[in-house]
């Protein structure tokens, strides 16, 4: 049993979906438990036939939901509790008591967190987590920097493994027709170079320091236009916006807050970015655009150094002015282009395909069986 807050976008919610549904393909018996109704990737969920259940959670401080939780453990025995980030980590350890053959695994999916940017709340649960990791069977971390981050702060080291991210990569493939209908759709023009940034709206993803990299740039060239996607608190959002007209990149930016069809958007770029201060473990977005062709600018937070390895520019965080003259230089003519984005896509298949990631996992979750 899978379980996690939502399944709405996200790369953490893509993820699980993605190892379920392969995991459910292997043959293996599957079911994934959500702290709220719906979300968006419930439709895969559906169409691969994984059972789907929703604990009705009605809001931040409903904690009855944590009873039916129980109850659907008690119906459904599983032999393996699988939670996701850390309220579902810290919610899986109440339960081992009542349910003592159950095996309890976690899902470690950040590195290098700066608690300073977050409420009390936040920090105090990832104090929580830490002093209750020890009950954890098993600790998957998806990144190697999110590994010895949590050594760091107490986690077991004996009952940590690293598993990286899975790409579908038949999902995730270069399309030139994808490119050029979505390039039309948010008036880019065929001649316009196109960077591109993915990623929820929070501190952790650096998105200042990409706005400050997009003015240094559009100051130099007519031709870049730029493009984030996705979602966040009103608040945050309006502090970006309101930062981008500062800097003057008026109509060169467009703001998305969701797109269903991502492999369309990684299409549609011609460079895309991780601009991350801190907290990243494993980049999705990266390795997805990186399945698509798309060379990738990233700033050496988590394993994003690691995924990009020689295809790709590593810039440090926090550093608008290095970010931006990768950018330039990534955006020289090649001669070799298709070489390159050929190369790019073959390193992400052979490293961290899908098969690959449900494999890893069901070999370590068959050791604490």
């Amino acid at each position: 049993m899978f379980l996690v807050r939502s399944l709405n976008y996200g790369g953490t919610e893509r993820q699980l979906v993605a190892l379920a549904t392969t995991l459910q393909h292997k043959g293996e018996s599957v079911v994934v438990a959500t702290f709220y109704p719906a979300g968006a990737w419930r439709k895969n969920l559906e169409a691969a036939r994984v059972p789907f259940y929703s604990l009705g959670k009605r809001g931040r401080w409903d904690f009855l939901f944590v009873f039916r939780l129980i109850n659907l453990v008690r119906e459904i025995r599983p032999a393996i509790l699988y939670s996701y980030l850390g309220t579902a980590n810290i919610l899986t350890t109440l339960l081992k008591p009542l349910f003592p053959n159950l095996r309890i695994v976690w899902s470690v999916r950040a590195s290098n967190m700066d608690l300073s940017r977050y409420g009390w709340l936040d920090r105090f649960l990832y104090r929580l987590e830490c002093a209750l990791s020890a009950f954890a069977d098993l600790i998957i971390a998806n990144s190697h920097t999110g590994l010895d981050y949590a050594i760091a702060h107490g986690f077991p080291k004996e009952k940590m493994v690293v598993i990286s991210n899975g790409i579908d990569t038949d999902e995730f493939v270069p399309d030139p027709d994808l490119r050029k209908n979505v390039r039309g759709n948010l008036g880019v023009r065929e001649t316009d170079r196109l960077i591109g940034l993915v990623g929820r709206l929070d501190p952790m993803k650096g998105h200042p320091t990409f706005l400050k990299a997009a003015a240094l740039l559009a100051r130099e060239r007519m031709d870049v236009r730029f493009l984030c996607v996705g979602d966040g608190p009103q608040p945050y959002q309006s502090r970006l916006r309101s930062m981008s007209e500062e800097l003057g990149l008026g109509k060169r930016i467009i703001w998305l807050s969701s797109a269903e069809d991502m492999s369309a958007i990684y299409n549609a770029m011609d460079v895309m970015t991780s601009s991350s201060s801190f907290g990243e473990g494993f980049s999705n977005a990266i390795g997805e655009a990186m399945a698509c062709g798309v060379p990738c600018v990233v700033t050496d937070v988590g394993d994003s150094k690691r995924i990009v390895g020689d295809f790709g520019e590593v810039v440090p965080p926090a550093d608008p002015s290095a970010l931006a003259q990768a950018w330039s230089r990534t955006l020289k003519p090649n001669a070799n282009e298709e070489r390159r984005r050929t190369q790019i896509r073959t390193s992400i298949m052979e490293q961290y395909g899908l098969q690959a990631l449900a494999n890893r996992t069901a070999a370590a979750l068959k050791e604490i069986s």
